[in-house]
């Protein structure tokens, strides 16, 4: 049985999973500015799925963006929260198949920004650790990370799945009050007709194969 923290469904640490500050977003060269507002409940996991592999080595930017093992530090959010301050003009966004998740990026620097779903109603974010700010990430996420898909991890021994059932509460949870209270429809990705405000890149399927062979 997964290595799983069962006590992530208590009232306290629910609240501990608060963003209840701004946050700082960009990219490398600071082209794209923003910041997450307001408070909302949050996931901070590492994922060692072959597919946020792929689009680490897609961007270039796999010694930023990957651990030892292969994983991604994202941090889930409502889309809602985001807010640009500049450069939006210069987010681009690709999909690694036609039924896969948007991946935003910046278009200057190959910065990764965050996954999407392509339906705007299934409204959060996972910011990719790149573009926060690494000295208040702890402050701001605190300290416990989920750590998920394990067996795709590289190397052995792999590391131990944990809080996987945490994740879900609290994804539902975000799902669940962005359809609710229609924050859905505040996200600055996605237009007012719900498609992504760029058109995402189709990965080829031959260039998917080739980036998730490169293990």
């Amino acid at each position: 049985m997964p290595d799983v923290d069962f006590d992530i469904f208590s009232s306290t640490n629910f609240q501990l999973r608060t963003l209840a500050t701004m946050h700082p977003i960009q990219c490398k060269c600071g082209a794209i500015r923003g910041q997450l507002e307001g408070t909302g409940t949050h996931n901070r996991a590492l994922c060692y799925c072959t597919d946020c592999r792929a689009f680490a080595r897609f961007l270039g930017k796999a010694p930023d963006m990957l651990d030892k093992q292969g994983g991604t530090e994202i941090f889930q959010v409502a889309q809602s929260r985001l807010r640009f301050l500049q450069g939006e003009d210069r987010l681009a966004a690709i999909r690694l198949s036609d039924k896969g998740m948007v991946r935003w990026y910046a278009s200057c620097c190959g910065t990764p920004i965050g996954n999407t779903m392509a339906n705007p109603k299934i409204s959060f974010i996972g910011l990719i650790h790149t573009c926060l700010d690494q000295a208040q990430m702890n402050e701001h996420f605190g300290t416990s990370v989920a750590v998920l898909n394990v067996n795709t991890a590289l190397g052995n021994p792999k590391p131990k799945q944990r809080g996987l059932l945490g994740v879900v509460a609290r994804f539902m949870w975000i799902l669940v009050t962005s359809r609710i209270s229609g924050g859905y429809r505040r996200s600055p990705l996605f237009t007012a007709s719900g498609l992504p405000r760029v058109v995402p890149k189709i990965l080829p399927a031959e260039e998917l194969t080739r980036l998730k062979s490169a293990e």
